[in-house]
C-alpha cells in the first residue's frame, strides 16, 4: 500500500493543502490556554534571569524556555543573486511565488540536488517547465545516500527530460532590467532560466542561543533531554544539535519528522518526566511515480556495505546500509509498509547475514528471530 494513501492523502485543493502544514489550528491554542503571539520578535534571552525580551522591550518570565528557532535557507553570495526570479523555499510565502514561477516560466534553473532541489524538480517538470538542475557534486544526494543509491535519483530526474549538470560550480546569476534570466557557470556556460530556485542547504538559526552564552556547535548542543548547557533552557528542531542515545553521539536532523516529534519529548523533559528522545531519524519524498521513505542514520562514508532487496532498475527495491553486518539505516522506495521492519533492524544492533537480507523471500521480521553474522 502506498505511504501517501496510509496518510489518507488523495486529491485536495489548495486551501486544504495549505491547512495541513499548521500543527493545530488557530483557535486551539486558545481553547487549550496558550497564549499565541504571531508575529512577535524575542531579541534576547535571560538564562539566569529566566527572562526573554521582545522587540517592544517588554520582558516575559519563564521557568522552564523551549527553543525552537529553526534555520534558514543558505544564500548565494554571487553577482545577481539578489535579483527578482532568485527564489528559496522555506515558508508557505516562498512556496506560493515558486507555484506562480511555474505558472508563468518557461524554463527554471534549480541550483542544489538535495532533497528540496530535486523535489522541486520534479514540481516544475509536473508543470510543464523545461528544468535544468546544476549541482556542484558528482550526483544528487551524494553525501546522503552515498554513491550507489545516488545514482538512483540522477536517473530518475533524466528519465523524466531533466537537464542535470554535476561538478559545477556558480559564478553569476545574470538579469535583465532587475530580473534574473540565467546562470552562469564558472567555466563560461550560460543556462537560460525565466526563474533560478536555490536549495543549497539551512543554516541553524543559533543567533539567540550565542547571545544568552548557551553552547553552540553546528546548532544549538542539547543532551539526550533536549536540554542544553543550561538546565531551563532546552531546544527542538533544526536548529537542536542533540545527543541521541542509540547512535552515542550528536546529530542535527534536518526533517519534518524530527521537528513534529521532538518537542513532545522536550515538553515531557520540561515537566520533570525521565524522557530521553531516541527516535531513529525519518524521512519520505514523492518524486514524480517514486515514493520512499528512509529510516536510520548513517555519516557521510560511515558505511562498508550497501545490500539491495528488489531491483533497482524497476525502481521498487529496500537499500540498506551496513557496517561490521550492522544496519545503520534502510530505504524503501516504492515498497510499503515495512517502516516498522526496518526500524527494528536498526535499532537491534545485530548484524545480519546480506544475502538473507536481499532475498525478499525472507520477511524481514525473520531476519530480528535469527539474526546471522556479517558474511555468513
Amino acid at each position: 500500500m502506498r505511504r501517501a494513501a496510509r496518510r489518507g492523502r488523495g486529491h485536495h485543493t489548495v486551501e486544504t493543502q495549505r491547512d495541513t502544514v499548521y500543527v493545530h489550528p488557530e483557535p486551539w491554542y486558545a481553547e487549550h490556554d496558550i497564549d499565541l503571539r504571531l508575529g512577535t520578535a524575542v531579541t534576547a534571552i535571560d538564562p539566569d534571569g529566566h527572562e526573554v525580551t521582545l522587540a517592544d522591550g517588554s520582558r516575559i518570565g519563564y521557568a522552564k524556555l523551549l527553543l525552537t528557532t529553526g534555520s534558514s535557507p543558505r544564500r548565494l553570495t554571487v553577482p545577481g543573486a539578489g535579483l527578482d526570479g532568485v527564489l528559496y523555499l522555506r515558508r508557505l510565502a516562498d512556496s506560493d511565488r515558486i507555484r506562480e514561477s511555474f505558472a508563468s516560466a518557461s524554463r527554471i534553473a534549480v541550483i542544489g540536488a538535495g532533497w528540496i532541489g530535486l523535489e522541486t524538480a520534479a514540481a516544475a517538470r509536473a508543470a510543464g517547465a523545461q528544468v535544468t538542475v546544476l549541482e556542484m557534486a558528482e550526483l544528487p544526494l551524494l553525501r546522503v545516500l552515498g554513491r550507489e543509491v545516488s545514482q538512483v535519483f540522477a536517473d530518475l530526474h533524466a528519465d523524466h527530460g531533466v537537464d542535470l549538470r554535476f561538478g559545477v560550480r556558480i559564478a553569476e546569476i545574470t538579469g535583465d532590467g532587475g530580473r534574473a534570466d540565467g546562470v552562469l557557470l564558472a567555466d563560461g556556460t550560460r543556462i537560460d532560466a525565466d526563474a533560478v530556485i536555490v536549495g543549497v542547504g539551512i543554516t541553524p538559526n543559533t543567533g539567540l542561543a550565542e547571545a544568552a552564552r548557551l553552547e553552540v556547535d553546528n546548532g544549538i548542543r542539547v543532551d539526550a533531554r533536549l536540554r542544553t548547557s543550561h538546565p531551563d533552557v532546552h531546544a527542538a528542531g533544526d536548529v537542536a544539535n542533540a545527543f541521541h542515545p542509540l547512535l552515542g553521539k550528536h546529530i542535527r536532523v534536518e526533517h519534518w519528522a524530527n521537528a513534529v516529534n521532538q518537542p513532545q519529548a522536550a515538553a515531557k523533559a520540561m515537566l520533570g518526566q525521565d524522557v530521553a528522545y531516541d527516535r531513529v531519524p525519518y524521512f519520505f519524498t514523492d518524486q514524480y511515480d517514486l515514493g520512499m521513505e528512509y529510516t536510520g542514520y548513517v555519516d557521510p562514508g560511515g558505511y562498508d556495505q550497501v545490500v539491495f532487496r528488489g531491483r533497482r532498475e524497476s525502481r521498487e527495491f529496500i537499500a540498506f546500509w551496513l557496517s561490521a553486518g550492522r544496519v545503520l539505516a534502510g530505504m524503501n522506495v516504492n515498497v510499503w509498509d515495512v517502516t516498522d521492519p526496518i526500524r527494528a533492524l536498526v535499532t537491534s544492533g545485530h548484524p545480519v547475514d546480506p544475502a538473507r537480507l536481499a532475498d525478499p523471500d525472507v520477511p524481514l521480521a525473520d531476519l530480528l528471530d535469527r539474526p546471522g553474522t556479517a558474511g555468513s
